[in-house]
């Protein structure tokens, strides 16, 4: 543990902080850029300056749905093979090369590149994206005051890469080129792999592979759960459900809601039309500019002596982001009225949906390491994302569904669905929290959740 204070320090935190800071940073800046344009190109015509693959907007949310839930899925073989084979230092590097691959792939227009490069992109995220957050936290003591600072710091350069992606890569995409876009994604995604590449020397006692007989749980492994553990496993297994049903919601964003802005949204502005992807920057911004207030709120309110557990603030977190779909179904409404609806249905909707993020998803992977079995522990984080990625196909699904039924229909389902799930799970608070055999009061943890600051997904 000495080892780990003695490491070159810049701003009071390791060095290598700040490497892993800047790689994903771009490679979110990738990953959002090309998710931004992603439906957008899908559904834009064969013909015409900037031509995309002509389906219609069932066939891409449907496909939408299908690969982000992979991206998630895929996870659980990246930790896999970074635990098992070549460790997370390595698995970040080979993921970073497989993405440089596939964005690049993507910048071709041919069809074969299309699911190429989807198909490497999964691939690479899935090594990429479970190691280097744990790589982070490799970088301090369990016991170090700086390790929630640290996170912190990093989950800013997260959110500060996906929102200059919408901006920057989404008018690429709209007013240049489809491909262009995807390039330029690409062009993010190398400048993350080469800042990797030349901070690995300030990443040496991180991320290494272990193996079997220097595996410090080894002795955990043989051991029986105990009642503890199979009660708290239930409870986890139910937050999974909640899980599911939060992203289902939220991961409109770059589906159903992105081609709302894109079809049936009034986007001019003092005679500029804004382009449709811009919007997908707005949750990012919201992020940045209200995490730090949502963070100090739960934390006057625990002080308080009012209730702070995990499960209510993901039900609470539920409840308001399934309200923001209230604001689109008032944009609906609107446009047939009208024939189209107002920009600030959209900014006010994200608004909700960041509230509500910021109230569920950061708590959601600490309340899973917090009850977690030591001999499950990666199992476990494996499944979160698995749970993810289902609310991804949901979300696909779901929004899918909008060509029959009309947005009007599903916006307001959506509420209905989300909001009454919330107020199933406040009713059953008492009993979850019992099951949980007060795992959340072992540990004081008045800076918990990382100052509410969220990996954008």
């Amino acid at each position: 543990m000495d080892k780990l204070r003695d490491q070159p320090q810049l701003f009071g935190h390791p060095i290598g902080l700040y490497v892993l800071f800047f790689t994903e940073m771009w490679e979110r800046f990738s990953y959002y850029g090309m998710r931004a344009i992603l439906v957008l190109y899908i559904t834009s015509k064969t013909i015409g300056e900037n031509p995309g693959m002509g389906w219609t907007d069932g066939e891409a949310l449907v496909l939408y749905g299908w690969y982000t839930m992979l991206v998630y899925v895929a996870s659980i073989p990246g930790g896999i093979i970074a635990d098992k084979i070549i460790g997370q230092k390595k698995a970040v590097l080979w993921g970073g090369i497989i993405l440089v691959a596939g964005h690049t792939i993507l910048a071709i227009t041919q069809d074969w590149a299309f699911y190429t490069g989807l198909g490497l992109i999964i691939a690479g995220v899935g090594l990429l994206k479970p190691n280097i957050s744990t790589m982070v936290g490799g970088l301090y003591d369990t016991n170090d005051e700086r390790r929630d600072k640290g996170f912190t710091i990093f989950y800013i350069g997260i959110n500060v890469g996906a929102f200059l992606s919408s901006l920057i890569v989404g008018y690429v995409g709209e007013y240049i080129g489809w491909h262009y876009g995807f390039g330029l994604a690409g062009i993010g995604m190398l400048a993350g792999l080469l800042v990797y590449v030349w901070g690995l020397k300030h990443l040496k006692l991180v991320g290494n592979y272990l193996g079997e007989a220097d595996n410090p749980q080894k002795e955990e492994l043989n051991k029986p759960l105990t009642k503890v553990e199979k009660d708290r496993m239930i409870v986890m297994f139910l937050s999974f459900l909640l899980i599911i049903v939060f992203w289902g919601a939220f991961e409109q964003a770059g589906g159903l809601m992105n081609l709302y802005a894109d079809n049936k949204t009034d986007r001019m502005l003092m005679g500029w039309e804004v382009p449709a992807s811009w919007f997908q920057s707005v949750n990012a911004f919201f992020i940045i500019t209200l995490g730090t207030a949502v963070a100090g709120f739960w934390y006057r309110w625990k002080m308080k002596g009012k209730e702070g557990s995990s499960l209510f603030k993901m039900a609470i977190g539920l409840i308001i982001m399934g309200l923001g779909f209230m604001f689109m179904r008032f944009a609906a409404q609107e446009f047939e009225a009208t024939g189209s609806s107002a920009m600030y249905w959209l900014i006010l909707a994200y608004l909700l949906h960041t509230i509500g993020e910021l109230c569920a998803s950061p708590v959601a992977l600490s309340f899973i390491t917090k009850l977690a079995p030591v001999k499950y522990a990666s199992l476990m984080m494996g499944a979160y994302f698995a749970a993810t990625g289902l609310g991804n196909k949901v979300a696909g699904l779901v929004g899918s569904a909008a060509e029959g039924a009309g947005e009007k229909a599903i916006f307001t389902g959506i509420v209905i669905f989300t909001v009454s799930v919330g107020l199933i799970v406040l009713a059953l608070l008492k009993p979850l929290k019992r099951l949980t055999h007060g795992a959340e009061d072992l540990v004081l943890d008045d800076n918990d959740e990382a100052e509410g600051f969220e990996l954008a997904s």
